[in-house]
């Protein structure tokens, strides 16, 4: 098959996997995604996924990867928090909640790490495009969401120094947060060792 071909069916997809493939395509010679990854046109995420390296550089792309390459899932942890800079770190794992089991990736585009969440957990997460085109769009925790995964998924943040070394944004957390919408998420999970936690992060920024 033709690239040019394969590129008209497949392009918008963005990141497509070795079923869709065949799908379309029952005769489809597996050899050309050996041929046109080591050529530069397509790029292995992992194992039975693909993604057109045209993509790689727009905005979101591995939050999109993220999502696609391990499903149900949404992103969260620190390089959620990074994204709406409540933390102030570059983050280098892309990470994920998902309600299947912890994993983790590494490939060309990163790495990319989940934590496992009870299934009534699954929630606080909105939408966004990844291009311009919206057509495509990458799950991503709430702010709200994205603190309380982050304090019930790690227990060493449970003290007033170990919350404050994680050096959150005392502008957005005082003036930009939700309050609410953090009370309604914490009664989901009710857990006590999460409410002490939130205790004192209230106290910390005036919350």
């Amino acid at each position: 098959m033709l690239l040019q071909n394969f590129k008209k069916q497949f392009f918008e997809l963005a990141l497509f996997s070795t079923n869709q493939v065949y799908a379309w395509y029952p005769d489809f010679d597996k050899n050309n995604f050996t041929r046109w990854a080591k050529q530069g046109y397509i790029i292995k995420i992992r194992q039975g996924f693909y993604c057109f390296s045209e993509y790689v550089s727009q905005p979101n792309f591995d939050f999109f990867v993220a999502n696609t390459i391990y499903s149900p899932s949404y992103i969260s942890l620190h390089t959620a928090l990074a994204f709406y800079g409540i933390i102030p770190e570059t983050v280098v794992q892309t990470t994920s909640i998902s309600t299947l089991k912890t994993m983790f990736f590494k490939n060309d585009l990163g790495q990319f790490s989940y934590s496992k969440i009870k299934n009534d957990l699954f929630c606080g997460y909105s939408s966004l495009p990844f291009n311009s085109t919206g057509k495509r769009v990458v799950l991503i925790a709430q702010p709200e969401k994205a603190i309380l995964d982050l304090l019930y998924i790690y227990p060493q943040y449970s003290t007033e120094e170990e919350i404050l070394n994680l050096r959150f944004d005392e502008y957005i957390m005082r003036k930009e947060l939700n309050k609410s919408r953090l009370k309604k998420y914490l009664k989901i999970f009710d857990n006590r060792a999460l409410n002490k936690k939130i205790e004192i992060l209230q106290k910390i920024y005036d919350l």
